[in-house]
């Protein structure tokens, strides 16, 4: 029998209790508590998915989870597609229950954040894009999850997951998860390498014999291919305007019922009395009946390798050693420049030191000044500011990604050396240009040291954030 290998825990583990850095997804309806108490019962950690669920399901489902593991596990609620009255009510309630986490998902409710962290749970926050992470890690979550345009079921963001990671991963100084067609060894593999503490999983998890989800979705599942997924707003019903899911299609995105937005409300199924209705954001669950095939058949582009519905640890198993064997294959390719008479490998280790340095003192010092631009822009008044604010918001978060992937390709990942820039947010605006100066001239020093594509990378970084600053 060949040998297991594991992965090391990540501060994102310590943080959630769990041993794997190995989640799963949130997914409303899908991840009950079989599913949640299977992944965090395995190592990973569970998320029930309980967007706009009552109280009772809530209390029940947490009790569930309870019987059936000792281990941590967590709550995913969405404001955005809450009442305000039931999801301070389910909130509430978590605190109640003694929850240990929450994720959170669309826009950053910095009530919610607050309430949460105040009770001392831990808030992870999923994110679309850099700025979001931003304004999470602003308002008080512990951990963020980039999620990239591959992902099933609601997509908040457009950005492909490697490009959204490195972006994160430059901007904030919390424990950042990765999410968005990841199935197997290998994808986990891959974002952990590239920085991530942790890998989510959804249509992987979907795809499981504890899943919530029914059988002609899961069948739906491994027969898909990542091609026929496609991203529409056709399944909008609950969820607020202009959220875009990918799906699987169907007789809806063929355009064979009628328009979304204009058709008269019909109902197409049911579950324990409540009507589900053509065009709205349910998937098909164990519990419903109907026309389960018009329904939102979410799945995301990781489907192709997902070729059989097995039980949850027998799919985490394979992942977790699949990514072990990744990690392994990826550590292992520098050696062979190294060897009893020739110490090539130490000499490029030296060689690369201070260029390593210089990258690593930038990044902290560009990720506190985006901090500190991301708050100028929350609190001017000035719509001019502010306006002026969000371009440069765009510029920077992607220098903080080319500066995270120029470590990368040096072997390093980007460390929490505190910056050398001051730490308060409240920065005056002509101070914070002032030290973007400063900036710059690190920025042409690191230039400097590079070379080929990545000096030219860098040198259209610089015209950019000289653009910017016009």
């Amino acid at each position: 029998m060949p040998e297991f290998h594991s992965l090391a825990p990540t501060p994102l583990c310590h943080l959630l209790g769990c041993r794997h850095p190995l989640i799963l997804a949130g997914m409303g309806g899908v991840a009950r508590a079989e599913l949640a108490a299977a992944v965090s019962g395995f190592g990973g950690f569970g998320f029930l998915g309980m967007v706009r669920e009552p109280l009772a399901l809530i209390e029940r489902e947490v009790a569930q989870v309870r019987r059936l593991t000792d281990q941590p596990f967590g709550v995913n609620l969405i404001p955005a597609g809450t009442a305000r009255a039931l999801l301070r009510s389910q909130v509430d309630l978590c605190i109640a229950l003694g929850v240990t986490a929450v994720e959170l998902f669309w826009d950053v409710d910095e009530w919610a954040i607050g309430r949460l962290r105040g009770a001392g749970i831990t808030v992870v926050h999923q994110v679309g894009s850099a700025r979001d992470a931003l304004h999470a890690q602003a308002a008080g979550a512990h951990a963020v999850i980039a999620q990239g345009v591959e992902a099933g079921g609601h997509v908040w963001g457009r950005q492909p997951l490697v490009a959204l990671l490195d972006e994160v991963l430059g901007c904030v100084g919390i424990p950042v998860a990765a999410a968005g067609g990841l199935a197997d060894g290998h994808d986990v593999g891959r974002v952990l390498a590239q920085g991530a503490q942790a890998a989510v999983l959804g249509t992987a998890l979907m795809a499981t014999t504890e899943s919530f989800a029914h059988g002609v979705h899961k069948e739906r599942l491994v027969s898909g291919k990542a091609a026929d997924t496609l991203l529409t707003e056709d399944f909008h019903i609950n969820w607020p305007p202009h959220a875009a899911v990918r799906v699987l299609p169907n007789a809806v995105t063929r355009g064979e019922r009628g328009d979304p937005f204009t058709s008269a409300p019909q109902v197409i199924g049911e579950e324990e009395g409540r009507p589900i209705y053509l065009f709205s954001t349910d998937s098909p669950l164990r519990s419903m009946t109907g026309a389960l095939e018009t329904m939102a058949l979410y799945a995301g582009k990781g489907i192709d390798r997902i070729t059989a519905i097995v039980p949850a640890a027998e799919r985490l198993q394979g992942i977790l050693e699949g990514a072990a064997a990744h990690l392994r294959l990826v550590g292992d390719a520098a050696q062979p420049l190294a060897s009893p008479v020739c110490y090539a490998a130490e000499v490029q280790h030296r060689e690369r030191a201070p260029v390593v340095a210089a990258l690593q003192a930038l990044l902290a010092d560009e990720r506190a000044w985006v901090q500190q631009l991301f708050a100028c822009r929350a609190q001017t008044l000035d719509a001019a500011l502010r306006q002026r604010c969000g371009a440069m918001l765009q510029v920077q978060t992607k220098a903080c990604g080319i500066l995270v992937r120029f470590l990368r390709a040096l072997d390093a990942l980007p460390d929490s050396a505190p910056s050398r820039l001051a730490t308060e947010l409240q920065v005056p605006w002509q101070a914070l240009m002032d030290r973007r100066r400063g900036l710059m001239q690190q920025w042409r020093v690191v230039a400097s040291q590079l070379d080929g594509s990545d000096a030219l990378a860098c040198t259209e970084m610089m015209r950019l954030h000289e653009a910017a600053m016009a």
